[in-house]
């Protein structure tokens, strides 16, 4: 009788304790862990997902004033198309009850919703909220804190959890980049980005460090037209002490690379350069977190073809404002069907955004 009373206590124990790793919950600070109970839980949502609602993980449209409309968005929402959401421009209480509206409808399907939450584009983007210093004008780490403080409180209470944010490259007076950076001189940059960072984190929103590989000595803008670093990569460095401290994603620019032997990318953009994403950023600088596009409807590259496959193809993780998402979705599919080192890698980017949803608390329903 007491044997049998013993193995009864140990398997309800076990089970107790089966279900307590089960129900773990993780924070944006478990997101490099080597945690097995969390690799776990991303294998088990992957494997429960179909291979449109995988690939859909990587695919964020566009909501609000300059994005898309709501009546264009619903059905991607509905036939889960995308992974996520940027809301460009609105009221901030009509975007928390959109979110609110959306994340019931995807039930179980979660969307990661985000903005580009800069502090010089703040108020312009949801007016009403707190005015901010041009980024370039917040000179010390209190200051940054501070600011990012603010701006959390605001994307929490909206539904925000992941912010397009913050701008790192190298001069206030390009074209594209203006006072959103936050200095001209590096020594000075990595520090405050890094405060940046470690506060959005703090607050389980991602933080986002732009524009990989350096936005700031280029000439144009990007959102019109491709533009060029010619030779040196000469802001790469930046990234390097801002990956080591626990950046989660980092956003790449539709930048060209020429009279660069090493890392020439041909007359394309950053963005669809293989040498670029996967061997410069994942493998030489070490970053296993998200890579994202920069919006693939600017003027640098929409007149691309296939840019959103090249882009996947390349190594990013999320496919950031694609044309046509159902295209966008088809090509990768019909790719990975023909390729299976392609399928591979597509499988380690879903991965990646499912781990940042999980530990972002969010719950994917077993189907």
């Amino acid at each position: 009788m007491q044997k049998h009373l013993t193995l009864i206590l140990l398997f309800v124990v076990g089970i107790t304790i089966s279900c307590q790793t089960q129900e773990k919950i993780f924070t944006l600070q478990d997101y490099y862990s080597h945690d097995s109970a969390l690799a776990k839980a991303v294998d088990e949502v992957y494997n429960d997902l179909s291979e449109q609602q995988r690939v859909a993980q990587m695919i964020v449209t566009s909501l609000g004033k300059l994005g898309k409309p709501y009546e264009q968005v619903e059905p991607l929402i509905k036939e889960q198309k995308v992974g996520g959401i940027i809301f460009l421009s609105g009221d901030p209480e009509q975007f928390k009850k959109d979110i609110a509206s959306i994340q019931e409808m995807s039930m179980g399907f979660p969307l990661l919703m985000s903005m580009d939450a800069e502090p010089s584009l703040f108020n312009r983007r949801m007016p009403g909220t707190p005015e901010m210093k041009p980024t370039a004008e917040l000179k010390t780490s209190d200051e940054i804190r501070a600011a990012v403080s603010a701006i959390d409180k605001t994307l929490q209470h909206v539904g925000f959890a992941h912010n397009y944010a913050p701008v790192i490259d190298v001069s206030p007076n390009n074209e594209a980049i203006g006072n959103r950076t936050l200095g001209s001189d590096s020594l000075t940059i990595v520090p405050l980005a890094i405060s940046f960072i470690e506060e959005t984190q703090k607050d389980q929103i991602i933080a986002t460090a732009k524009h990989f590989p350096g936005h700031g000595r280029v000439s144009g803008d990007t959102h019109k037209k491709l533009v060029y670093i010619d030779g040196e990569l000469t802001e790469v460095s930046l990234y390097k002490p801002i990956i080591e401290a626990g950046v989660l994603s980092i956003m790449v620019g539709h930048i060209a690379v020429e009279n660069n032997p090493k890392y020439s990318t041909n007359g394309m953009p950053s963005t669809l350069s293989p040498i670029i994403v996967t061997s410069l950023l994942r493998k030489e600088m070490s970053f296993n977190g998200l890579i994202i596009t920069d919006a693939m409807n600017m003027g640098a590259v929409q007149a691309i073809p296939n840019s959103t496959l090249l882009a996947a193809k390349a190594g990013c993780d999320i496919i950031l404002m694609p044309p046509n998402e159902s295209e966008a979705l088809e090509s990768i599919i019909s790719e990975m069907d023909k390729d299976e080192a392609f399928k591979q890698q597509i499988e380690a980017s879903v991965k990646r955004v499912i781990r940042a949803k999980i530990c972002l608390g969010m719950e994917f329903k077993h189907s």
